[in-house]
């Protein structure tokens, strides 16, 4: 994978692969302490400590569908070749966060990649998930939870086209609007 999105929607699918109901991702930008994190945090089934162990190597996956697992451990190791790290915290039958971090400004990393089309797939794929997304730079913040969405929507599906579209402009105008406002600051 060459975007932090597309293993932000890897790591979200494996929340989802283990039962999750709620889901929170965090992208923070902190450009003072020049630093990049990720968390995605869940109430899935979570692992045992011998399971967060095995986790970052690629050939240890619960999938039934192959035998390797390698988006953990590559992520893993980019994140270690910016001077950052990767974290597992997990307890069976409450739930996992897997917290990664960059030296931001370092030149390998990772552009982070299309937020907004990421998270938009997940809301829109896993509507029995609870989505909360955060999405800070520095002191400013974009928020997304989708709970006060499907409140309003009631009965109306988030495939309807019109939802599909405002969910999609929701999502790429915040994003858009937290990216501008930074820009004009530095």
């Amino acid at each position: 994978m060459k975007e932090l999105a597309l293993h932000l929607l890897d790591i979200a699918h494996n929340s989802v692969s283990a039962n999750a109901r709620n889901i929170t991702i965090e992208v923070v930008e902190d450009t003072r302490s020049d630093l990049l994190t990720l968390v995605v945090k869940d109430d899935g089934k979570g692992m045992d400590a011998q399971m967060v162990q095995q986790v970052v190597d690629p050939f240890v996956t619960s999938r039934t569908t192959r035998n390797v697992g390698l988006g953990i451990p590559l992520l893993k190791a980019a994140a270690e070749a910016c001077g950052g790290n990767l974290e597992i915290h997990s307890t069976p039958g409450k739930g996992t966060e897997v917290i990664v971090t960059f030296q931001r400004s370092h030149i390998d990393r990772m552009p982070l990649g299309n937020l907004a089309e990421t998270f938009f797939t997940l809301v829109v794929g896993c509507p029995e998930v609870h989505w909360k997304f955060v999405y800070q730079v520095d002191d400013n913040q974009y928020e997304f939870d989708d709970t006060l969405v499907k409140q309003e929507l009631g009965d109306v599906p988030l495939s309807d086209p019109l939802v599909l579209n405002y969910l999609r402009d929701e999502l790429e105008s915040g994003i858009k609007t937290l990216q501008a406002s930074f820009s004009e600051i530095s």
